[in-house]
């Protein structure tokens, strides 16, 4: 019978929906520390959290049964969801519960900031009268900047209009038409900086978007600019935005959110009157604690009773049997999409992908966008493309998208072919499953080779002739580059060959300037795979 641990505090609705499902038994324990956690994770198959429970490395590592991660809310940032991945445990989120919610405390911010409401309540409390202390501004024709358009965002541009904003916003997703639809002026994030009377950041934290409204972000903003951040800790630089706020250059903030929550009680945010805050309370509102509660309960029990995948964050939704079926193909697709978006020259134009085999007797649209996903992961400037966006973004970026199926073994029983045309000429390279888990790099452009798709690789193109791959052993060896395995492939004897070099960590820029100098080497990189 599967085991459900519920370890944050979850609306009695949602308990009600996982005690109600037939054959699963459910704990509730809200409050564990991370020990307990780790000590009591072995029992169950299924856990469902909010923002209080941080599923490290560590509890992913002991959770020899577990299946699902439920997170009530939107944010996954307290889940290891890498570690979870490579363990095969589906992380599903409720990525809709919530945004009407935050969406109105982003707005809430905003209006207590431009008329000081907190600060004023807190001078008559203490038996003041300090009418013009607090001298606020209009939001009415304003320009309010958005970094980050998508349910959220959207929704807080929908309302500032209500109140008579002009409305930018800077989205590297959004094409020309959502943006009409929306009724913003998409512009650069320099643009936003320059133009804004107050910017609202809707972004996921992730290693692009840490630190994104940092020193060199407020150097570019106009003087008196105010800056609300009901999304993630850890967007805005917080020294920086202290600094700001001490100059004059940020004329006030209001943080729903902080890098460490809760903050220090020493933190130099909390001790500037010129800043409102909140502990985390851009989903606090009992609509939305009812819906993502309700919503994760259904979630888990359809997939733990009926193997359902539901607004899952690290696989796309499908029936667990088909899940055992693709999960390699979707490892192997992402490497491909990630490999060509190394190796290609100018911009995508069509992506084509052809499965060829028995593979092709399956749904493989999650491994379409599994390549989709490992190709702009690379290409695109910032942002994460994942499985429910990857579609959506090769569309407004005009990525033609073409799928193709024979049943018709191609030299393996299980062959997947990527070709992406670009402005500069096309690029090819193919893989395959061996077996039920074994997956292998079988083609790069003209050359076939059987190579394992994973960690650092030197790839270096040469003339075929005897010398070069000793050279190359001879040049690591030099920089103390330990080679892991090495794998060749040619076009024809004495004509153009290939070599991949496994290497045990990445290649300083000086070393590949050594290698791209000798002699026959017509080109070499290092792929991260």
């Amino acid at each position: 019978m599967p085991r459900v641990l519920v370890s944050d505090k979850l609306a009695a609705e949602g308990m009600d929906i996982l005690r109600a499902a037939p054959g699963i038994e459910v704990d509730h324990l809200p409050g564990l520390s991370g020990d307990e956690l780790i000590a009591k994770i072995p029992d169950y198959h299924g856990l469902v959290i909010r923002s209080e429970t941080k599923v490290t490395a560590a509890v992913i590592a002991a959770a020899s049964n577990l299946r699902v991660i439920g997170r009530a809310g939107i944010g996954v940032d307290n889940v290891d969801v890498e570690a979870a991945t490579k363990k095969g445990i589906v992380v599903m989120n409720t990525p809709g519960g919530n945004n009407v919610t935050t969406a109105e405390h982003a707005i809430s911010m905003m209006l207590s900031l431009a008329r000081s409401i907190p600060q004023a309540t807190a001078s008559m409390r203490a038996g003041k009268w300090e009418k013009g202390k607090f001298m606020g501004t209009e939001v009415c024709n304003k320009v309010l900047g958005i970094i980050g358009v998508g349910n959220i965002g959207g929704l807080v541009a929908d309302r500032a209009r209500g109140l008579h904003m002009k409305v930018i916003a800077y989205d590297p997703f959004i094409s020309a038409d959502a943006a009409a639809r929306l009724g913003v002026e998409p512009v650069s994030l320099d643009e936003l900086y320059e133009r804004a009377d107050f910017i609202s950041v809707h972004t996921p934290l992730n290693p692009e978007t840490r630190n994104l409204v940092g020193t060199a972000a407020f150097a570019k903003m106009k003087k008196g600019v105010r800056l609300i951040n009901c999304a993630r800790g850890g967007i805005v630089d917080e020294a920086a935005l202290a600094a700001a706020l001490d100059s004059g250059k940020v004329s006030g903030a209001a943080l729903d959110v902080f890098a460490q929550e809760p903050p220090p009680a020493d933190h130099p945010l909390l001790k500037l009157p010129q800043v409102i805050c909140t502990p985390h309370l851009g989903a606090a509102t009992s609509e939305a604690q009812l819906n993502v509660a309700i919503a994760i309960a259904q979630q888990i029990v359809a997939f733990l009773n009926d193997g359902v995948i539901q607004n899952a964050v690290n696989v796309p939704s499908m029936s667990s049997e088909l899940l055992e079926v693709l999960t390699p193909y979707l490892t192997l697709g992402e490497k491909l999409g990630n490999l060509q978006g190394q190796i290609l020259s100018g911009t995508p134009r069509e992506v084509f992908i052809e499965y060829a085999g028995e593979v092709a007797e399956y749904d493989v649209k999650a491994v379409t966008l599994a390549v989709l996903r490992g190709l702009l992961n690379r290409v695109l400037e910032a942002g994460e493309v994942n499985y429910v966006n990857a579609a959506a973004i090769a569309r407004d970026r005009g990525i033609k998208v073409v799928e193709a199926k024979t049943s018709q073994a191609k030299g393996y029983l299980n062959l997947v072919t990527v070709r992406v045309t670009t402005s500069q000429g096309e690029s090819h390279v193919a893989g395959v499953v061996f077996g039920r888990r074994v997956v292998r790099l079988v083609r790069i452009n003209d050359f076939y080779l059987e190579a394992v798709p994973e960690g650092y690789i030197l790839m270096s193109t040469n003339r075929d002739v005897p010398g070069v791959v000793g050279a190359i052993g001879t040049l690591l060896g030099e920089a103390k580059i330990n080679i892991a395995s090495v794998e060749l492939g040619r076009e024809k004897v004495g004509g153009m060959a290939i070599s991949l070099f496994h290497v045990d960590e990445p290649l300083p820029p000086t070393v590949l300037e050594k290698l791209r100098r000798l002699p026959q080497i017509v080109s070499a990189q290092l792929i991260t795979l």
